[in-house]
């Protein structure tokens, strides 16, 4: 039996089983990740076991623990973008809708130009607003511009926290879309494949 655990995250408890003969199972015990392993299971195996319950563990508590919760957050999201687009674009631009969502552990956002939906990563519930406002700023953007061109980063630059934001980001692991040097005549203002950004 051993017990591991991210100081910032859920503490794991590890219960090598002889009595288990082919099945991982976890679940929750005052707090803590209790996962049942067979005797021979792989450590990598038990890893990305243990990974992917805490992630979701920690997204419920990032988010509240039920749908009220979750929809309130979205909500309380959404008028927050609406508020972004009135101070930097004019409130020209305007997402349909906003939600966050748990299936972006290392991106911190996405945008259908298609719906207008933006989609953020949960992991920003937990994160300082100023962050959160550049990651939706970001979003927004991309409703006037599909790509990240030129005219784009002009667009997200309105925001006087960007490249604070962005080195926060990348601090918690979550890797940005670089910038390319907006002076440079070089630059490419192609459009990206794909209406759907995901950074």
């Amino acid at each position: 039996m051993s017990v591991s655990g991210r100081p910032d995250g859920v503490p794991v408890r590890i219960i090598v089983s002889e009595r288990r003969t082919r099945t991982i199972s976890g679940r929750f015990v005052s707090g803590t990740l209790e996962v049942r392993v067979p005797v021979g299971v792989p450590d990598e195996v038990v890893s990305r076991f243990v990974s992917k319950l805490r992630d979701k563990e920690e997204a419920r508590r990032a988010l509240g623990t039920g749908p009220v919760d979750r929809a309130a957050q979205d909500e309380a999201l959404h008028r927050r973008a609406l508020a972004l687009s009135r101070t930097y674009f004019g409130g020209l631009l305007i997402p349909a809708r906003v939600q966050y969502v748990t299936n972006q552990a290392t991106l911190h956002g996405s945008c259908s130009v298609r719906t207008g939906e933006i989609r953020v990563s949960h992991r920003l519930a937990a994160m300082p607003s100023w962050v959160r406002d550049y990651v939706l700023v970001h979003e927004i953007a991309h409703l006037q511009v599909p790509n990240h061109s030129r005219a784009f980063w002009r667009l997200v630059a309105r925001y006087p926290l960007m490249e604070r934001a962005r080195g926060f980001l990348m601090g918690a692991g979550m890797t940005p879309v670089e910038v390319p040097d907006v002076a440079d005549p070089e630059a490419v203002d192609a459009p990206d494949a794909d209406d759907r950004q995901v950074r």
